[in-house]
């Protein structure tokens, strides 16, 4: 296995279709533009944008059936290397459809195969953390019907002991058993700090205490709260910086999260000081909304935009 600096992980990937339709109603027929086909699932699209922003990644994720061929071939045409663990059940395919009249997105999300016990374990296995030396492991995305909750936290006790940094974007009881554990970075949204917390965060004091509790507690070592239009922040034990969104008309919101982190690794395998990481992490994430359908950001956009990023220590 090729090692690189930065391993990501993929769960649950998918095939995700994008199209547009002039109006989405119920009954009609809906005549579709000509489907367009990426590479989906949170670490995949990680290891998309690190690739795009000229850094080497390897992407870890299960494949099964025609679907998990056909993604290991569109990752191949990007240039990422794969490992892949072939599994029983058949990949998932996502549907993103543009409603024209209203400019409205809608996205159909399936749950997944089911993985057995020795899929699970495979999956696992094939981070190759005891002989590898990935400096950075992303652990992204939801997981399929048959991974347990504590998978998370299990990898993240496996990259601890052999001196990896786990970056960590999910949610639900996978994101609490992990953090339970102990992660290096993690990277909520605002909906997902409500949800762990269990508190309705309405104001930035609150937002912020919020995040800072994480750290405090043990659970990671740097926070990266999304803000969706509100920006984002970077927290660490001592600072906190805040980003600002330049104004925009948004495309698509799909991958908009994954484009924040993909950038953000990217910055810190690089050893980039924090407020420059997290400077290009909105940047990116501003940029996915840029794009059409589920072609995440583009690193030329990226570079247009990084210099109307404010970013601030508070």
């Amino acid at each position: 296995m090729r090692t690189h600096n930065v391993v990501t992980l993929t769960m649950n990937p998918a095939l995700d279709l994008s199209a547009e339709a002039e109006k989405i109603e119920p009954i009609h027929k809906l005549r579709c533009t000509a489907v367009r086909r990426d590479p989906g699932g949170g670490g995949i699209n990680v290891a998309r944008v690190v690739r795009r922003l000229g850094g080497e990644v390897s992407a870890i994720y299960p494949i099964g059936g025609a679907m998990g061929d056909l993604l290991e071939r569109l990752m191949h045409a990007e240039g990422i290397h794969s490992v892949t663990i072939r599994i029983a059940g058949e990949t998932r395919e996502d549907f993103t459809a543009l409603d024209r009249s209203s400019n409205r997105q809608y996205r159909f999300v399936m749950p997944g195969p089911e993985l057995s016990p020795d899929e699970v374990a495979r999956c696992l296995e094939a981070l190759n953390l005891g002989e590898a030396r990935q400096e950075f492991v992303v652990a992204s995305g939801s997981l399929p019907p048959g991974v347990p909750a504590a998978f998370y936290a299990d990898l993240a006790k496996a990259a601890k002991r052999c001196g990896a940094k786990t970056i960590l974007d999910t949610s639900g009881p996978a994101l609490r058993a992990a953090l339970d554990e102990g992660v290096w970075l993690v990277k909520p949204n605002l909906r997902e700090l409500v949800e762990l917390t269990g508190k309705p965060l309405f104001d930035e004091d609150a937002r912020l205490a919020a995040a800072r509790k994480i750290i405090t507690q043990g659970n990671a070592e740097i926070v990266a709260l999304s803000l969706a239009e509100k920006g984002a922040r970077l927290m660490t034990r001592d600072k906190t910086w805040t980003a600002h969104i330049p104004a925009i008309t948004p495309l698509s919101t799909v991958g908009a999260g994954d484009s924040f982190v993909g950038a953000l690794t990217w910055c810190l395998a690089r050893h980039a000081p924090l407020p420059e990481a997290l400077r290009y992490a909105v940047a990116a994430g501003t940029a996915a909304l840029l794009s059409h359908g589920t072609e995440l950001c583009h690193a030329e956009t990226v570079q247009q935009l990084l210099p109307k990023v404010i970013v601030e220590e508070i």
